[in-house]
C-alpha cells in the first residue's frame, strides 16, 4: 500500500479509464468530448476537450489553449497535435483544451469574452456561481488543474499582436517546482524565455491569477509559450508550437526518445509595457526581435486627420517582444513590451 501510495502521489499509477468532462479514454485510446458548464446568470458553455489515454504508465500532461479566442495559431496548432497523438506511443496522460474561450472564437472578438467582459487567463480559479468566465475556469481548475501533474498554457499573436516567439519560465521560490519547470521551458525550445517574478503578487495586477500561477498554487509546474502574428496562423507558428510540446513530452519520458533543449537562451529579467495614453491610429517603426535603446522611437500615432500627436519611445534598452499589429488604438490599450535582458543563464 505504501508503494501504491507514493506511485498515486507521483502522477505514475495509470488508470484503465480517464475521465474530463464527457471525454473518457480507455488505456491506449483516445477520446473527445466537452467539459459542460452550466449555466447561471448569463449563458451555459460546452469546452472541448480531447483525452489522450497512453497505452503506458507516466504523468498527466495538461495543454491549454484559447483563453484568448482569436489567438489562432495557438489554437490549430493544439487542435493538429491532438489528432497527431499516438496513444500507443505516450506513456501517461495528455489532457488538450484547444479553446477555452469559445464566444471569443465565434464572435471574433480578442482578449476577452464577449459574454461577460472578462478575461478567460485572468480570475483563477474562478467560482461555480459567477459569471461565465468565472464558471468556466471554475470547471478548469477542478477538471483540468487539479487532475494534471504538468501544464503549457499556449497563447500567440492576438488580432492587434504582433510578437516572436518566446515563453515564461515562473520564478517562484520554489526549488522543485522552479527546476522542474525550468527543464520544460528548455525542453519547449524557444530561445527568448521571459523570467516571471512570481515570488509575490505583481502590485502592478492586484487580484490577477492565470492558469500557470493557480497551477503553481496547486503544486503543478507550468509554463506558458506564445507564437503567432496578428491572427495568423502560418506553418512556422504552428509547427514550432507542436514541436516544442513533442520535446516537452520526451523529457517528462511521455514519448520515446530524447529530448534537445535550446542551446542558447536569452533570458528577459523583466519587460516594459508601453500603453497609449489617448486615442488615436498607430503606426508601428520597430519590429518584433529589433533591439531597442531607451529613447528609440518605436512607432507613433495621429489624430484622425493624420496629424502626428506622440512619438511613442523606448522606456528601457532591450528587445522588441511585442508591438501593436493594426492601426486602432485607445487610450490605455498595449502599444508594446520591451524585454531587459538579463544574460545567458536566467539566474
Amino acid at each position: 500500500m505504501r508503494i501504491a501510495s507514493l506511485f498515486l502521489s507521483l502522477g505514475l499509477l495509470h488508470a484503465a479509464d480517464v475521465a474530463v468532462g464527457t471525454a473518457v479514454a480507455r488505456s491506449g485510446q483516445k477520446a473527445t468530448g466537452f467539459i459542460q458548464v452550466p449555466g447561471g446568470v448569463d449563458a451555459a458553455l460546452d469546452i472541448p476537450v480531447i483525452v489522450v489515454n497512453g497505452s503506458q504508465p507516466g504523468p498527466t500532461l495538461a495543454l491549454l489553449a484559447g483563453a484568448h479566442g482569436t489567438e489562432y495559431a495557438s489554437i490549430i496548432a493544439l487542435m493538429k497535435l491532438a489528432e497527431a497523438a499516438d496513444p500507443a506511443t505516450v506513456s501517461g496522460t495528455l489532457i488538450v483544451v484547444p479553446l477555452l474561450n469559445v464566444a471569443s472564437f465565434l464572435q471574433k472578438v480578442p482578449h476577452l469574452n464577449p459574454v461577460d467582459g472578462k478575461n478567460m487567463n485572468r480570475l483563477y480559479p474562478g467560482k461555480p456561481d459567477g459569471t461565465q468566465t468565472e464558471r468556466a475556469l471554475w470547471a478548469i481548475t477542478k477538471q483540468v488543474l487539479e487532475k494534471c501533474d504538468y501544464l503549457i498554457d499556449f497563447h500567440g499573436g492576438d488580432l492587434d499582436e504582433n510578437m516572436r516567439k518566446y515563453s515564461y519560465w515562473p520564478d517562484t521560490g520554489n526549488d522543485r517546482l522552479d527546476q522542474t519547470s525550468r527543464g520544460m521551458v528548455l525542453a519547449f525550445g524557444f530561445d527568448h524565455i521571459i523570467i516571471q517574478h512570481n515570488h509575490a503578487t505583481d502590485p502592478r495586477t492586484p487580484g490577477v491569477t492565470t492558469v500557470t500561477r493557480q497551477a503553481q498554487n496547486l503544486g503543478k509546474p507550468a509554463i506558458a509559450v506564445e507564437a503567432g502574428h496578428a491572427g495568423t496562423t502560418h506553418a512556422e507558428d504552428v509547427d514550432a508550437l507542436m514541436s516544442g510540446c513533442w520535446q516537452v513530452m520526451r523529457h517528462l519520458k511521455m514519448l520515446p526518445g530524447v529530448a534537445t533543449r535550446v542551446e542558447h537562451p536569452l533570458w528577459i529579467g523583466r519587460y516594459a509595457v508601453v500603453t497609449s495614453d489617448r486615442d488615436g491610429v498607430f503606426f508601428p517603426l520597430a519590429v518584433p526581435e529589433a533591439y531597442v535603446k531607451q529613447g528609440t522611437t518605436i512607432g507613433y500615432m495621429t489624430d484622425f486627420f493624420g496629424n502626428k500627436v506622440w512619438d511613442v519611445t523606448a522606456p528601457l534598452s532591450g528587445v522588441v517582444i511585442y508591438i501593436g499589429a493594426v492601426p486602432s488604438m485607445k487610450k490605455g490599450d498595449n502599444i508594446g513590451y520591451i524585454g531587459e535582458i538579463a544574460g545567458n543563464d536566467g539566474q
